[in-house]
């Protein structure tokens, strides 16, 4: 309880900093405060999808249903931050170019990165036999993270984007104002935390299922 509380906290408070002490970039303006949820959710949605990766594997190896439940955890809340990158990229997208969707390298490779592991979902919701489903769905979950580094790290690299990384980092290194770095660092732990707490919370309810199916 005292953990999630100083969690909440760390987020609340950084969000503060956020708005009211780090500096805004001068081309970006106030569209510079999305950096702080967009990035770090975008940074989540890799870290689950790669733990929901090691998961099936480890799944495929051991036949422990424990490794399964953490793998749809992980899946599951990877999507969910997915979708907060994609709806604050939009927002940002609007503000700057006068538009929500404007298929931009990064808007279409993130699309087609849900568009993967919403048919995750659609094979586990597909399958009853749960043995069958952890199977299936695990080979599924290894082969499909091959996606994640090329849709979110390479894809957009290719091809022009009218993505700010290049206004940020001009040189493209880390080169932000030391205020804007520490705040965005604070972010990235927080949502990082948010995303072990979340992690941990599905599992749970992922064992109870399955003492009751067993019942």
């Amino acid at each position: 309880m005292i953990g999630r509380l100083l969690l909440f906290l760390w987020i609340a408070a950084w969000m503060v900093a956020a708005f009211y002490w780090a500096p805004l970039v001068p081309v970006l303006g106030e569209t510079t405060r999305v950096l702080y949820f967009h990035i770090p959710a975008a940074w989540v949605t890799v870290v689950a999808l790669g733990w929901s990766m090691l998961h099936s594997i480890l799944y495929l190896r051991t036949r422990n249903l424990e490794h399964d439940h953490h793998a749809a955890a992980a899946a599951e809340i990877g999507i969910l931050f997915c979708v907060v990158a994609t709806v604050s990229g939009s927002l940002w997208a609007k503000a700057m170019w006068g538009s929500y969707w404007n298929w931009d390298p990064r808007e279409t490779s993130i699309f087609f990165l849900l568009l993967v592991y919403a048919a995750y979902l659609a094979l586990r919701s597909a399958i009853e036999q749960e043995e069958r489903r952890a199977r299936l769905s695990a080979i599924y979950s290894a082969l499909a993270f091959v996606s994640v580094p090329f849709l979110m790290f390479v894809v957009p690299r290719i091809y022009f984007s009218l993505h700010p990384d290049p206004i940020i980092n001009p040189r493209g290194k880390l080169d932000m104002d030391p205020r804007i770095r520490i705040v965005f660092f604070a972010m990235l732990v927080g949502f990082t935390g948010l995303y072990a707490w979340l992690q941990s919370l599905r599992v749970r309810v992922a064992r109870l299922e399955h003492r009751l199916d067993q019942a």
